[in-house]
């Protein structure tokens, strides 16, 4: 049977290409369908389309664009169970994370809706009279839309993490052309339709599978005003170097981890982390890859989380029943392979898993005794790998977790509110999540991180104050 062709989503109009790319099934390699791919030209003509629809889009009244928002997160619970099925198909996401991720990208929309509300009446009267020369002024700020936005989104969250680019970008009243990852560009095409279905003006969205190369150059492309990356830190640095004169946002990677202090509730620190560490197969920026367990707690904490992660369904991310399914290509398994062995000869013993279950799936890996130059500590390991360690008190396992190039969230157990205010303090982080794992993420909150992790927050009033300029105006009476 002939794999469907799925059009390009140009300016508002379906539109198929010479060139097409190939979206496999990364659970069984199977063909999932054909999409064609934008080259230079389509590159250029959905580029002049944006620049050409902004002011249309920043006049958009507010009630519109909400509307526009409001429709396409009914539009998504409607159609959910068919666009987590997409999901499992393109990205090899088990089914039940397929579910979560559309509700979480409803969840973004409806919100986005919110705050495009919200930020009609965000501006703020500036008194002018603090100094003699400022008397008989008066003066205000608004903010208004930036302009064009060009966006780069990652294969592991195809849905939400697209949604997270448009929805905000919508919200403040700015065009944006997609480009999404090349092996899940589905997900990021249905979302398109349906804010097309919702009434989004000609313009106003393009998405745009494409080459590397092509798409590199929303990157260097002056007529844009924003970059808005998520995907790995050598990247999105990368590419804010050669940014120019674009202001760029950065949602890059980390190496998460969790400290756990005696006295914890280690049952809760057992289960939290089986989870947060090998859903989508650790395939998450802020999966658990590094846990530091107070030396009283040790026994009594990995009696209870080994056998949490020997439990974990591994295999088809259809089966309702699987935790684990594949990494999102062969390269990854083979990858996380090396970088486990090379571990393991560095003196690092497994605890549980350690090896590939096929040429697709990794087994879910506990280690211990890892060097922390090591790869598979280090850097990010995108896989369902999680390193565990003793350590002394909690101020060495906070130290533990600043060792690092990464910053983006970390988890502590502790029963201590002193315990959790000083992680808070000293963690150099985006986010300090006390009694769970760094893993967790509610759409609207403050969401980003700091050192290689990236510049700038998401969630949809975050990203709204980078997608827009603060205008001010005074008035001499």
């Amino acid at each position: 049977m002939t794999a469907p062709l799925r059009p390009l989503f140009l300016a508002g109009q379906a539109r198929e290409t010479a060139g097409t790319v190939e979206v496999r099934s990364p659970y069984d390699g199977s063909l999932v369908a054909h999409v064609s791919a934008a080259g230079p030209d389509e590159y250029e003509e959905a580029t002049r389309a944006c620049v050409e629809a902004a002011p249309r889009i920043a006049a958009l009244p507010v009630h519109e664009r909400a509307r526009i928002l409001r429709q396409v997160s009914h539009a998504l619970r409607e159609q959910k169970e068919a666009l987590a099925t997409q999901i499992v198909s393109e990205a090899g996401k088990p089914l039940r994370d397929a579910r979560t991720e559309v509700d979480r990208a409803a969840m973004t929309f409806e919100v986005a809706a919110e705050e495009a509300r919200r930020l009609a009446g965000s501006g703020e009267v500036i008194p002018m009279d603090l100094a003699p020369h400022g008397e008989a002024r008066t003066a205000l700020y608004k903010r208004v839309p930036i302009g064009p936005v060009a966006g780069i989104s990652p294969f592991n969250f195809p849905l939400n993490l697209v949604a997270h680019k448009l929805a905000p970008a919508l919200a403040a009243g700015n065009p944006i052309v997609l480009k999404p990852a090349s092996r899940t560009p589905l997900s990021a095409l249905a979302l398109a339709d349906l804010m097309h279905e919702a009434g989004l003006p000609p313009g106003a969205l393009s998405v745009l599978p494409m080459t590397r190369e092509t798409g590199d150059l929303l990157v260097t492309d002056d007529r844009y005003r924003l970059l808005t990356f998520t995907g790995s830190a050598d990247v999105g640095w990368a590419m804010k170097a050669r940014a120019g004169k674009k202001k760029v946002v950065l949602e890059l990677g980390g190496n998460a981890a969790v400290v756990i202090d005696e006295g914890a509730d280690l049952a809760a620190a057992a289960e939290r982390i089986a989870t947060g560490g090998f859903s989508a197969a650790g395939q998450s920026c802020i999966s658990v890859q590094r846990v530091y367990v107070h030396d009283a707690a040790w026994d009594a904490f990995m009696a209870a989380f080994l056998p949490r992660v020997e439990a974990l369904v591994v295999g088809d991310p259809m089966d309702e029943r699987t935790h684990v399914g594949p990494l999102i290509t062969p390269g990854d398994v083979a990858r996380i392979e090396q970088w486990t062995q090379e571990a393991v000869a560095a003196g690092a013993t497994v605890l549980c898993g350690g090896a590939r279950r096929s040429d697709r799936i990794f087994a879910p890996t506990v280690l211990t005794g890892v060097a922390r130059t090591a790869r598979v500590c280090a850097d990010e390991a995108f896989a369902p790998v999680v390193v565990v360690e003793r350590v002394a008190s909690v101020d060495e396992g906070l130290a533990a977790v600043n060792d690092s190039a990464f910053g983006l969230q970390a988890g502590v157990f502790t029963t201590k509110l002193d315990v959790a205010l000083k992680a808070f303090d000293t963690l150099e982080v985006g986010g300090v999540l006390v009694n769970d794992v760094p893993t967790w993420r509610i759409d609207h909150m403050p969401y980003g991180g700091v050192k290689d992790s990236g510049l700038g927050r998401e969630g949809p009033r975050y990203a709204i104050e980078d997608m827009t300029e603060l205008r001010l105006l005074v008035v001499r009476r």
